[in-house]
């Protein structure tokens, strides 16, 4: 079997068995507010606040442990941007809450690539979400958006480049099972810290 059969076959299989986990975190009330064109700014202040956690934690648990294999990893931080936004509505940093922490992360580099699989993704679903808070709020990249707007026009182009490094990995070192856990647990994670 040639690689970009089994890069397919690896990629179809993560998003069939994480399928379960990433619905259930969608179908939370709160993801779907985000996404209604009736959003109001206390509730998005709410989920701004709340992810703030997760991206906290991402970046102090799993950052580190792949940045001998993503060279850009540095330019995936997103804290400061959820800061800004936060202080541009006028909502206060939160405490982090950990979601990621208190579950079992395990440290392992596959793992923290299935956690970053779900972080990562989310760039792509926040360009949904700007639009509407665009729309909605009147919000936008340099005021009280830029979260949400992630990587602008190469939001497509940084999601093909990390799952290059991410299927490369998984074929190098034979360790699919051990990715699919790692974003299973994120999904699950951050549906509890959302709930």
């Amino acid at each position: 079997m040639d690689d970009a059969i089994i890069t397919v076959t690896f990629l179809q299989r993560l998003r069939n068995t994480t399928a379960k986990s990433h619905e259930a975190l969608e179908s939370l009330p709160i993801s779907k507010k985000i996404t209604d064109p009736e959003v109001t700014l206390p509730e998005y202040k709410a989920y701004l606040q709340l992810m703030y956690g997760v991206v906290y934690d991402t970046e102090a648990l799993v950052l580190h442990v792949l940045e001998t294999i993503m060279p850009d990893i540095e330019s995936r931080r997103k804290t400061t941007a959820i800061a800004k936004d936060l202080a541009a509505i006028g909502a206060v940093l939160p405490q982090t809450g950990s979601p990621l922490q208190k579950a079992e992360y395990t440290g392992d580099t596959a793992f923290a690539l299935g956690v970053m699989y779900v972080v990562e993704g989310s760039s792509l679903g926040g360009r949904v979400i700007y639009k509407n808070i665009e729309t909605s709020l009147g919000l936008n990249e340099s005021n009280g958006a830029s979260y949400f707007a992630g990587y602008g026009g190469t939001t497509g182009s940084k999601w093909k480049s990390f799952i290059d490094v991410l299927t490369g990995y998984a074929d190098e070192h034979e360790c699919e099972d051990e990715i699919i856990a790692g974003a299973n647990f994120a999904f699950d994670a951050i549906k509890e810290h959302l709930s």
